[in-house]
């Protein structure tokens, strides 16, 4: 696929994942403006020029689609920007009492939040085979195997918290991203394919979580625990005619057995070697028709989803049938008002987790540089495309609830900031002044372009 393709491809994720959720909010605001008595003059998907609208001979109202897709609008009538005619002044915005008010802004981040649940809720609906919480293997020199966790256990909760599969695992140590804590892991026992009846606690100590050398890493292997992963010979199956493996004389059928010295055994520990030794030179050890033939390759570096140089060697194994154990398969089906119950938690959790997150940035727990801007989006996008539809479902899910979050900031030129400015008139009994209100949008705008700014600027430099 060339880059042109992949851009446009891209592009075109993002709009289909984004667009809904920008047209659900901004109808939010809409429906509840027009329930309140409030004229809506224009409802605008996008920002900028337009490039499609039309306008209800019956209302009045511009609907419209606008060039640039990072949001939207509606644009009531109000009087703090247009001179109001004296018979449509119970129409007017800036003439509603702020309860109203209050109601219109804050109906677009709730309608991010019920979308959100919804789309968990179809999720959680869906039967799906996957794999079950016993661990496959520990990551050598990490937090679990300090801990003295072992393969075979089954993770029953975190802090007391239940956890039934490998997603909620992940989202519950992100949780700790930046800290320095203990961890509570209780597990069930395992020998064999034989379940015992009792738990086991775990202490875990984990220091700066996800920082420093493990920046960058999923939570899970930050952690130091990992699924199931099935055991691939190290067979080399392809070869990329730009990669650094086949410029250094590796063919297809080769064997790697030893890289640096340190024996290989299955595929997914060279890719670990590799990965973590970009524009490093590895001695290659591989079986070559029953000969041993000795390569020096240089993996090339490359930069991964967040951002960190990875190696990459233009190699690859044939595909293989890949059957998992029955001791590390679940069904997982809910009832639909188990599957409510659930999306609400979930909701709850990641919009408690997304706050956590942004307070981390401000004291300096964790860096700035965990902000994702509309490139990385947009790449994201792409990728759940190519895996599934439950992919895509769940990111759309994930994206509502940080759209929900963001908004809700008390920041002015957010919905949050607007519904500050309400409260405060509902507490005095009369609005802000009006130049208090410039001052503050100012402020906002200048923040939020540059909060903009900075998470493109990241956004390129992950890419070059």
């Amino acid at each position: 696929m060339s880059l042109l393709t992949t851009i446009i491809f891209s592009i075109l994720a993002a709009i289909l994942v984004l667009g809904p959720l920008i047209a659900l909010h901004e109808w939010g605001h809409y429906i509840v403006a027009r329930l309140c008595g409030v004229k809506v003059l224009t409802y605008s998907i996008g920002f900028g020029p337009k490039l499609v609208s039309w306008t209800s001979k019956k209302t009045g109202i511009d609907y419209r689609i606008s060039a640039l897709p990072l949001g939207g609008y509606v644009k009531m009538l109000d009087s703090r920007e247009i001179k109001v005619a004296e018979h449509e002044k119970h129409l007017d915005f800036n003439n509603q009492h702020p309860l109203k008010k209050i109601a219109i802004v804050l109906a677009g981040p709730l309608m991010n939040f019920v979308i959100a649940i919804v789309l968990f809720w179809v999720l959680f609906m869906t039967p799906s085979e996957q794999l079950n919480t016993r661990i496959g293997s520990i990551v050598p020199n990490s937090f679990a195997q300090t801990a003295q966790m072992q393969a075979g256990d089954m993770i029953s909760a975190i802090d007391g918290k239940p956890v039934n599969n490998w997603e909620a695992i992940n989202y519950k140590l992100a949780d700790y991203m930046g800290e320095t804590a203990n961890i509570s892991v209780t597990v069930t026992p395992y020998q064999g394919d034989t379940a015992q009846h009792t738990t086991k606690n775990y202490q875990v100590a984990i220091k700066e979580f996800m920082q420093g050398n493990d920046k960058g890493k999923s939570p899970l292997v930050a952690f130091g625990v990992a699924p199931w992963q099935p055991k691939i010979k190290p067979v080399i199956g392809q070869l990329s005619e730009s990669g650094a493996a086949i410029r250094q004389g590796m063919q297809v059928g080769d064997t790697i057995t030893h890289i640096n010295g340190t024996e290989i055994n299955d595929w997914l520990s060279a890719v670990d070697i590799i990965k973590a030794s970009p524009e490093k030179l590895l001695t290659f050890r591989v079986l070559r028709s029953g000969n041993a033939v000795e390569l020096k390759i240089m993996p090339q570096g490359k930069k991964d989803n967040s951002g960190k140089e990875v190696g990459f060697l233009g190699a690859g194994v044939k595909p293989v049938d890949i059957k998992i154990p029955e001791s590390y398969k679940q069904m997982v089906v809910y009832d639909p008002i188990t599957a409510m119950s659930k999306s609400f938690d979930k909701t709850a959790s990641m919009s408690l987790m997304t706050l956590k997150s942004m307070g981390k940035m401000l004291t300096g727990m964790i860096g700035l540089d965990n902000l994702s801007g509309p490139i990385t989006i947009a790449k994201v996008a792409k990728q759940t495309f190519e895996i599934s539809w439950q992919a895509v479902v769940s990111f759309a899910a994930i994206i509502s609830v940080s759209l929900a979050v963001l908004n809700l900031l008390p920041i002015p030129v957010l919905d949050g900031g607007h519904m500050l400015y309400y409260l405060i008139e509902l507490i005095r009994g009369k609005p802000l002044s009006k130049r208090t209100q410039i001052v503050g949008f100012n402020i906002g705008m200048l923040l939020m372009m540059s909060l903009m700014l900075l998470a493109i600027t990241l956004d390129i430099g992950r890419l070059l």
